[in-house]
């Protein structure tokens, strides 16, 4: 669903009061966060889509590490998680179905995560997508809302899936570009969390559906502050700028201009295709991350270490000005 939306609907719930609910719905962050006691809280969220690729088992990935990101977006570790699936068994082989779950399966062990059931309805078309929980100190939650003036962003995966699902379904898109996307999307976000945690990070979020703008928009909106992106440093999947970026635009990153582009100032004339890929909405995109300047070397030597897609320093936090984003 289309940020501006979805924020429409979620202004009309009630808000909930109770004092254990650590992160609600206000700040649009990446998951709920409900303390248990006063060393433990627990980490909820749940994601679903239909198929980007057409292999069943590599979609089952994509979606598991899409869905498990937002525990590690928080700052958690996920621990349990739900299969939520919608099949036309009567139009399509059931061996498509378990060879979803079964790569789904394959990155929650990779991150250490049971599968303790699931619930699948029959539908028109697949969908598929997990239900995850993980657990986090109260004291300790990262959110999206608490980045700082002269903090620094860094980002953990390169962008671009969005162009690059659209262009395979063409099949227009070169092989290595696509293999590259399909890496991407499929590697979790463990080892960034571990690093920003080590790093001692303000905040985060992770980079999905929204694009960069959007949940760089969020980032900035909660923490009342201005977030600086320079285009120029953004971390692209390698061989995206070959494509005609513009072709294959998403609806989703229409909707993301749009939902951003009141509170974005552009600073001069900018790189036009860099520009649409700040708007492209990703899957199972990387963290990004706000930092302390002072902890910024030792973020960036725990991302070498641990092997990240990306760590690019993409922006900065500023105080609040005129607009929530300011492009460069």
């Amino acid at each position: 669903m289309p940020a501006g939306s979805l924020t429409q609907v979620l202004s009309r719930l009630p808000a909930n009061r109770s004092p254990n609910l650590i992160v609600g719905t206000e700040t649009h962050d990446d998951a709920g966060v409900w303390r248990l006691t006063s060393t433990l809280a627990l980490v909820q969220t749940l994601d679903f889509f239909p198929p980007l690729v057409d292999d069943p088992f590599v979609y089952g990935q994509i979606a598991a590490a899409n869905a498990l990101s937002d525990v590690y977006a928080m700052g958690g570790t996920p621990v349990t998680a739900m299969n939520l699936a919608g099949f036309p068994d009567d139009k399509l082989d059931l061996e498509i179905l378990g060879r979803i779950l079964a790569g789904g399966a394959e990155r929650c062990a990779a991150a250490d995560c049971a599968v303790v059931g699931g619930h699948t309805v029959r539908d028109v078309e697949i969908k598929f997508g997990l239900s995850v929980t993980g657990t986090i100190h109260p004291d300790r939650v990262l959110t999206n809302a608490n980045a700082k003036p002269g903090d620094v962003l860094v980002l953990t995966k390169p962008l671009g899936t969005g162009f690059v699902t659209t262009a395979a379904k063409k099949a227009t898109c070169p092989d290595g570009l696509y293999r590259a996307a399909i890496e991407s999307m499929t590697t979790l976000n463990k080892a960034g969390c571990a690093a920003m945690l080590a790093a001692g990070a303000t905040a985060a979020t992770d980079v999905t559906g929204f694009g960069l703008a959007g949940h760089g928009f969020e980032m900035a909106e909660g923490a009342n502050v201005t977030i600086v992106f320079d285009l120029a440093k953004l971390p692209l999947l390698p061989g995206l700028m070959e494509l005609d970026l513009k072709k294959f635009r998403t609806r989703a990153s229409t909707s993301n201009t749009n939902y951003t582009i009141a509170g974005t100032h552009f600073d001069g004339a900018v790189d036009e295709l860099r520009r649409e890929a700040f708007y492209d909405a990703q899957t199972s995109g990387g963290l990004l991350i706000a930092i302390a300047a002072d902890r910024l070397p030792k973020l960036l030597e725990e991302l070498k270490v641990a092997g990240t897609l990306a760590a690019a320093v993409v922006g900065e936090v500023v105080p609040r000005r005129e607009h929530a984003l300011w492009v460069k």
